[in-house]
């Protein structure tokens, strides 16, 4: 028996929408009802919250689309004024009028401009006859806009007259959308997460046709076992089910074991499915080098020399003061003068090294540094001239919130501030490596 029933669209139509949309039948029965029949006027804004990968943009997509109700889809990350998000919105409600051919492009610099020019495009015959619905995805970039934007459109049914309906999408919940001033409040409705069960049942609709489906229903069965408790996002697991499948079904390609051999299958998968562990959410390499990896028994971070531990996105400049941080750290301030001074003259190695000193200065640990040693470093490992600007200040700052340096002392020292550079040396090879910078060769420890 179907689980969804509305008397305004066919048994078939329906049989056909739940067949798209597993595990979520409920949130679009629920849409279904508050949607009503095409011509009835419904709620003025609609507010779906839920964490990433909960299925809100694909059910709202599918739903309009399998019912085809005229609609305009709109992401505000990639609309992210709100002049490129109204007119967006005006281009595609061009193309959904049967009267206009091809759209234009009509400049719309305020939403009073917006609603003028919404009143004039809905005044064909199709779009009076049923509700029209503007979705709004990825709603909590609307906050970052003007003041005025979010509170209209929630108002927009009031506001043009018209038959239309706002849908948000968001991963917040509304309480951190709600300005101060207060506006109309929206019917909000809330996506779960998937559970275990709602995965296995996802990911198993996509067994490939060579393979039965319940073969292909243990292989996701022993991923999720795996990635479950580390990864719930349904997007990546598809990808680790896509990526890892392959090397599953060897020992039946091979002969060796047939579909029921569960033991043997588990064996050859488990050494490949802990390998990908360590690149969830990574995209390190693509699949392709992944695969290679895989034939050639290799790890995923033998390509580069990185791996999920070692390495972190940083600005360019940034990568250069954290290096320099670490050589202020971990040399004598004596040594400045033959590693970064260009015409030091000739320093004789065995006058330069003290023959008592035998103590790395890694062993020992980081000493602290004051913030002109740092500068100074700085421009003489850098190629391009940089100016002591506030950017490159601020930049030091975070590299104090991410723990990469820490501040020694008062902020009340007369002297300046002193720092310590808290990253290890596999840590910031690597992140040397990244802009072609060989740090060995700076460090008196390596001499």
């Amino acid at each position: 028996m179907p689980n969804l029933e509305h008397p305004a669209y066919p048994a078939a139509t329906l049989l056909h929408l739940e067949s798209l949309v597993p595990c979520r039948e409920s949130q679009v029965s629920m849409l279904l009802s508050i949607f009503g029949e095409r011509q009835q006027f419904t709620f003025p804004s609609i507010f779906i919250y839920g964490h990433t990968s909960s299925g809100k943009t694909y059910v709202m997509q599918t739903l309009l689309n399998t019912l085809e109700l005229p609609h305009v889809f709109v992401n505000c990350v990639e609309y992210f004024t709100s002049r490129l998000l109204l007119e967006e919105i005006l281009i595609q409600l061009q193309s959904c009028c049967s009267e206009t051919e091809q759209t234009s492009h009509v400049p719309c610099d305020t939403f009073n401009d917006f609603v003028r020019l919404f009143k004039q495009a809905v005044l064909s015959r199709e779009l009076q006859d049923q509700t029209l619905y503007i979705v709004l995805d990825r709603a909590e970039q609307l906050r970052e806009m003007e003041a005025n934007i979010l509170p209209a459109f929630l108002r927009l049914q009031e506001l043009t007259d018209r038959n239309v309906t706002v849908v948000l999408l968001s991963e917040i919940v509304w309480e951190l959308f709600r300005p101060n001033i207060g506006c109309f409040e929206p019917f909000t409705l809330y996506f779960p997460d998937y559970s275990i069960g709602h995965l296995q049942k996802i990911l198993s609709q996509n067994h490939p046709p060579e393979y039965s489906a319940d073969f292909y229903a243990a292989y996701i069965n022993i991923l999720l076992g795996v990635f479950y408790m580390v990864c719930r996002d349904l997007k990546e697991l598809q990808h680790l089910a896509a990526l890892n499948f392959s090397k599953y079904c060897e020992p039946v390609v091979r002969g060796e074991a047939n579909e029921r051999d569960t033991r043997k299958l588990w064996k050859n998968i488990e050494p490949h499915l802990k390998k990908a562990m360590q690149t969830v959410y990574l995209r390190e390499i693509s699949s392709s080098q992944w695969e290679r990896l895989q034939c050639d028994n290799g790890e995923p971070g033998q390509l580069k020399g990185l791996s999920a531990h070692t390495h972190v996105e940083l600005p360019y400049y940034s990568k250069f003061l954290l290096i320099a941080a670490y050589l202020a750290s971990y040399n004598p301030v004596r040594t400045d003068k033959r590693f970064f001074l260009k015409h030091h003259g000739k320093i004789r190695k065995t006058n330069f090294m003290k023959k008592h000193e035998k103590t790395s200065n890694h062993l020992l640990g980081p000493k602290p540094f004051p913030l002109d040693r740092l500068l100074a470093i700085l421009y003489s490992i850098v190629d391009n001239r940089v100016a002591p600007t506030a950017n490159i200040f601020s930049q030091i700052t975070s590299l104090v919130t991410l723990q990469l340096l820490s501040m020694v002392g008062h902020n009340d020292q007369l002297d300046g501030p002193r720092y310590k550079c808290t990253v290890s040396l596999d840590f910031i090879r690597a992140i040397a490596r990244t802009v072609n910078f060989d740090i060995i060769k700076y460090l008196y420890d390596f001499l």
